[in-house]
């Protein structure tokens, strides 16, 4: 089939190159900024950037790989101008959008597909190697369940059935494992960074591996630190000295903190008793300075350093997380 891309940015480029390699033909792509440009060129050499509506003229099959607030428009904006064809297959690769995103194709005689590739892209040509086993959410209409797997498995790729009710929880599923792991990550660089630890890469890297590893071999049975242990005293330490060094970290490690704590009771791996001096601790780090009873001296006066710590603490560090 004739592929066309509407959208050149890490991901289509991508998928159309990998379309290539299983005997298609990539024959247009739309995309205004340098970097479009640019992975256009490395990766579709030789297909010409075009407008989105001479895109769908040219491709009996269309990529739609634009941000997921911008599909809705742009799907319907496609079909009041005519420029979806009866047959044509219009494929979107959002996460969080089934096929209802595609209906005015639908209406126009498209057939819609959604193949939501679950991978982190570069816009690199390493991201065509990738796609190897690399797992697919698909939603289609029943009729096109055939169409839909044979695309990704020319892809190199393994469908997994999503239903079009749960492509929301579903796309949220992926966001806090792959979203929310590098920016842990990238906090604990930083952290180590700020200990004289030179090189927190190569520090991080066999720990965080086997971490990984063992979650997903073990699930819970992984956890592992003084939370899991139920070590208060630990967890107090850490969250004094965020407070003082790293203050925007403090919202992240509470909210981690409970959340394992949370799931070590549920599985027996914290016991009720040092569960409820850890849980104290956790609670009294979200009370701001100076409210907290141990911060008012029977006399009524503050003690003379407590203030020392306050800084960007409790309320400010929970500002930093909901912003």
């Amino acid at each position: 089939m004739s592929v066309g891309v509407v959208g050149a940015g890490r991901v289509g480029p991508a998928l159309a190159a990998a379309l290539r390699l299983a005997g298609h033909r990539p024959v247009a792509a739309s995309g205004v900024s340098d970097a479009s440009r640019r992975r256009a060129a490395e990766l579709l050499p030789g297909v010409p950037l075009v407008d989105p509506a001479e895109v769908l003229a040219r491709s009996e099959l269309v990529l739609l790989t634009v941000p997921d607030d911008a599909l809705p428009d742009l799907v319907s904006g496609l079909a009041q101008t005519g420029a979806v064809r009866p047959g044509q297959l219009v494929v979107h690769t959002s996460g969080r959008f089934g096929t209802s995103v595609l209906e005015p194709a639908l209406r126009a005689g498209a057939l819609p597909l959604a193949l939501h590739p679950v991978m982190t892209f570069t816009g690199t040509p390493v991201d065509v190697q990738r796609l190897a086993g690399c797992a697919f959410g698909v939603t289609a209409p029943e009729e096109l369940r055939l169409a839909a797997e044979a695309l990704v498995i020319e892809m190199g790729g393994e469908p997994e059935w999503v239903t079009e009710e749960a492509r929301p929880l579903y796309h949220a599923a992926l966001a806090i494992g792959a979203n929310h792991l590098v920016t842990l990550v990238n906090q604990s660089m930083d952290l180590l960074r700020a200990t004289g630890v030179q090189a927190p890469d190569r520090m991080l890297g066999p720990l965080l591996g086997a971490a990984l590893d063992n979650a997903l071999r073990s699930g819970d049975a992984a956890l592992t630190g003084p939370v899991a242990r139920g070590d208060a005293g630990t967890v107090a330490a850490h969250v004094d000295e965020l407070r003082r060094r790293a203050p925007e970290t403090v919202a992240a490690y509470l909210a981690m903190a409970r959340a394992t704590a949370d799931r070590a009771l549920a599985h027996g791996l914290l016991k009720p008793e040092p569960a409820e001096a850890l849980l104290d601790v956790l609670a009294a780090a979200d009370t701001p300075r100076g409210t907290r009873p141990d911060d008012q001296p029977s006399d009524g006066h503050r003690d003379s350093d407590s203030g020392d710590s306050d800084g960007d603490g409790g309320d400010g560090g929970d500002g930093e997380a909901d912003a």
